[in-house]
């Protein structure tokens, strides 16, 4: 039985089966709304994350990030239809990459939305583990509330800060979620974490569309010099969105994914 909490929407029969990871904080309910408009052409598999949703009181060995991985790929044995799409964002798209990379029997398509494929700057990557530290002692020891308010604060995250009622959601989303298991998660699974994939993407031979919102130049950049280096990429840039596409915009993030996998 895989460690990890899944969710199935949709009949196992249909056409494709697409496997949804969701980012930092976040939980199935994240993918919800797009999985939903993707039935019943395909049945959809969502996945909590370690530390997250009801992925929670694991061993401490799973809060690592190619533990983490390792256990999405479980979940994908024990649906029993490899090879399947796999989607993620941020966070999960991170996880999705690296079993792209490393455990490229389990998935035929890939969904990278707001992602990177790591930090390649020694330095970098130690500076970013320092902030990453300062984040979980604050989940620890702080007010809930007071972390998440000041966590979409962060200038990546202008675009929904901006929209008061949808803000307001996401925090009452987010709030699930225990704050200690999300300063385990934070600890082993941020992009500090993740090793440097960029010299492996011209090995990804899988069909990869790679998403990014409009209005986040940041990660505009990066998927497009990821989908450069991997000879079946394409790039999906959503006008209207920020950082969180599939939140800002599902009609057309779930499209996109639909046009993607059933394509022959």
């Amino acid at each position: 039985m895989a460690a990890l909490h899944y969710e199935i929407t949709g009949n196992r029969s249909a056409a494709r089966m697409v496997v949804f990871v969701h980012g930092f904080l976040g939980s199935i309910e994240d993918w919800r709304p797009v999985m939903e408009r993707l039935v019943p052409e395909c049945c959809c598999v969502g996945v909590d994350l370690p530390g997250h949703g009801k992925s929670t009181g694991l061993n401490q060995g799973a809060y690592g990030f190619e533990a983490a991985a390792g256990c999405v790929a479980e979940v994908i044995k024990e649906v029993g239809a490899l090879p399947v799409a796999l989607v993620g964002y941020s966070m999960g798209a991170r996880i999705a990459l690296y079993l792209g990379v490393r455990s490229g029997h389990v998935c035929n398509r890939l969904v990278v939305e707001s992602a990177g494929a790591g930090i390649r700057d020694p330095q970098e990557r130690t500076k970013r583990r320092a902030q990453d530290e300062a984040w979980a002692r604050k989940l620890e020891r702080g007010r809930f509330e007071d972390f998440l308010r000041t966590w979409y604060r962060q200038p990546i995250f202008e675009d929904l800060s901006q929209d008061a009622h949808r803000l307001e959601q996401v925090i009452s989303q987010r709030s699930a979620n225990d704050p200690r298991e999300l300063a385990r998660a934070m600890r082993g699974m941020s992009v500090a974490r993740q090793p440097d994939l960029w010299g492996h993407l011209g090995g990804v031979k899988k069909p990869v569309l790679c998403i990014a919102g409009g209005k986040d130049g940041h990660y505009m950049r990066i998927v497009r010099q990821m989908a450069a280096l991997m000879p079946n990429a394409r790039v999906c840039v959503v006008p209207e969105a920020g950082h969180n596409v599939h939140l800002e915009q599902p009609d057309t993030v779930a499209e996109s994914i639909r046009a993607f996998v059933l394509e022959e």
